[in-house]
C-alpha cells in the first residue's frame, strides 16, 4: 500500500480512500529545515507556558482564548457569527443557529478539558464521542438527523453533489473501524516521533477517516489543544490554532489532501508546524497587550474617582467583557442603580461602551480588550467544505 493509503473503487461504483495506519512508513523526515521549523514551535509553544505560568489568573485569558477558538473553528465550517454575538449570547433566550454552535464548541471544549486533566481520563475514542455529543446536540437539524456521540453508519463524503463528484470520499464504515482502532492506539503509542509532528499526524488521520455524519472539522481541530495538553506540550489551553487554519483555508485543505494523494506528510506537517508557530506568537503578543490594557485602565479608574467598585467590575469585564446592568449589579454586588451609574462613569472613561438600541436589556462591552480578542474572527468569505452523508 502506498505510504498515505490507496484510493480505491467500491461494490457500489464509487471511489473512496481507504487511510494505511500510522505510523507513516517510512517515518517523517525531520531533516533540514523541517527539524528547524519544529524546533521554532516547541519554543514558540514554551514562550505561551512562560507567559501563562506568569499571570495573575490565567483562567480568566483560558477563558477568553477558548471562546475566540471555538468561533475561528465554527466559522471555517461557515458559520457567520461574530465574537461580540459569542460574549453576549443571553441564557436567557434561545441563540441563532450559528451562535449556538459556537457555544456548543465551548461546552465541549470545557468537557474534554475537565475530564483529561480533572478527571484523569484517557484520550480515546470514547471521550471522543462523549465531546462529539455535545458538539452536535440540537445543532443543524436536531439529534436524530446528526447522531451525536455515535460513528456514522453510512458513507459521507465532502463537496460535491453526490458520492461521484465529490471532492474527497473517507472510508465506507466498515472500513473504517479499524483506522479507528489504530488511531486510538497510536494517540496512546511511544516512539521517536516528536509530539507536535504525532499531533499534526492525529489530526490528518482524524479528518481522513471523517467518522461522523457532521462536526469532524472542528472536532478534528479539538483533538489537537486536547492532545497537547494532555501529552503537558501545553500548561494552559492558550492555543487558537484555527486563527492560522481560517487565514490558509484553501492551503489547510489542500496540504491535507495533498497528503492523500501524493503521501506528502512532510508538506502537511510543515504546514502545522508553522501554524504553531504563528499562533503561538499571536497569542504572547495578544496576552502582553492585554496586560497592559488592564494596567492602563485599572490607573483611569482609580484616577477618575470610580473607586473600587470600578476595579471590582474590571476584573470581571476580564472574564464576561459583554454585560447588561443586571450582569454588573450581580457581579459588583451593588443595587441595579448604582450599576447604572457604575456602567454610566465607565462609559465616561472610555471603557464601556453599548452596543444595544433603545433602553430596555440594554448590553455593553469592555470595547478596546474585545478588540483585542477579535482581531481576525470576521465571518469568513471563503466557501466551506460541506460534510455529506449518503441517504438510503
Amino acid at each position: 500500500m502506498p505510504r498515505s493509503g490507496s484510493f480505491r473503487r467500491t461494490l457500489r461504483d464509487y471511489t473512496a480512500f481507504f487511510p494505511a495506519d500510522l505510523p507513516p512508513e517510512p517515518p517523517i523526515n525531520l531533516d533540514g529545515e523541517l527539524g528547524l521549523l519544529l524546533s521554532d514551535a516547541d519554543r514558540a509553544l514554551g514562550a505561551i507556558n512562560t507567559i501563562a505560568s506568569i499571570l495573575p489568573n490565567p483562567e480568566l485569558l483560558v477563558a477568553m482564548f477558548i471562546q475566540k477558538e471555538a468561533l475561528l473553528s465554527s466559522q471555517i465550517e461557515g458559520t457567520q457569527s461574530s465574537l461580540v454575538d459569542v460574549l453576549g449570547a443571553d441564557e436567557d433566550n434561545e441563540p441563532t443557529q450559528d451562535v449556538g454552535e459556537v457555544v456548543n464548541y465551548i461546552h465541549a471544549m470545557r468537557h474534554g478539558l475537565k475530564r483529561l486533566l480533572d478527571d484523569g481520563f484517557p484520550m480515546s475514542l470514547r471521550l471522543i464521542r462523549e465531546i462529539h455529543e455535545i458538539l452536535l446536540t440540537q445543532v443543524r437539524g436536531g439529534v436524530s438527523a446528526l447522531t451525536p456521540g455515535d460513528f456514522r453508519t453510512k458513507q459521507n463524503w465532502i463537496g460535491g453533489a453526490n458520492l461521484k463528484t465529490a471532492r474527497f470520499v473517507p472510508p465506507p464504515p466498515h472500513e473504517m473501524e479499524s483506522s479507528l482502532d489504530n488511531l486510538e492506539k497510536y494517540l496512546h503509542a511511544e516512539d521517536e516521533c516528536p509530539v507536535l509532528v504525532r499531533c499534526a499526524l492525529i489530526h490528518y488521520q482524524f479528518e481522513t477517516i471523517h467518522p461522523f455524519n457532521d462536526g469532524n472539522g472542528r472536532l478534528g481541530r479539538l483533538l489537537v489543544t486536547f492532545y497537547l495538553v494532555w501529552r503537558g506540550m501545553l500548561d494552559e489551553p492558550m492555543l487558537y490554532l484555527s486563527a492560522y487554519l481560517k487565514t490558509h483555508q484553501q492551503e489547510y485543505y489542500d496540504r491535507l489532501q495533498q497528503v492523500r494523494t501524493d503521501g506528502n506528510f512532510e508538506a502537511w506537517v510543515t504546514f502545522f508546524l508553522e501554524g504553531i508557530v504563528t499562533v503561538s506568537e499571536q497569542v504572547v503578543q495578544t496576552t502582553k497587550r492585554i496586560q497592559a490594557l488592564e494596567r492602563r485602565d485599572t490607573d483611569r479608574i482609580l484616577a477618575g474617582n470610580v473607586g473600587h467598585a470600578g476595579v471590582l467590575l474590571l476584573r470581571k469585564l476580564m472574564e464576561q467583557p459583554v454585560m447588561r446592568v443586571k450582569d454588573v449589579e450581580k457581579a459588583v454586588g451593588v443595587s441595579y442603580s448604582k450599576a447604572n451609574n457604575l456602567i454610566a462613569q465607565m462609559e465616561g472613561l472610555g471603557i464601556l461602551k453599548q452596543i444595544t438600541q433603545g433602553k430596555r436589556n440594554r448590553k455593553f462591552k469592555y470595547d478596546e480588550y474585545v478588540g483585542i480578542l477579535a482581531e481576525g474572527t470576521e465571518p469568513s468569505h471563503l466557501t466551506a467544505d460541506i460534510e455529506h452523508t449518503q441517504s438510503e
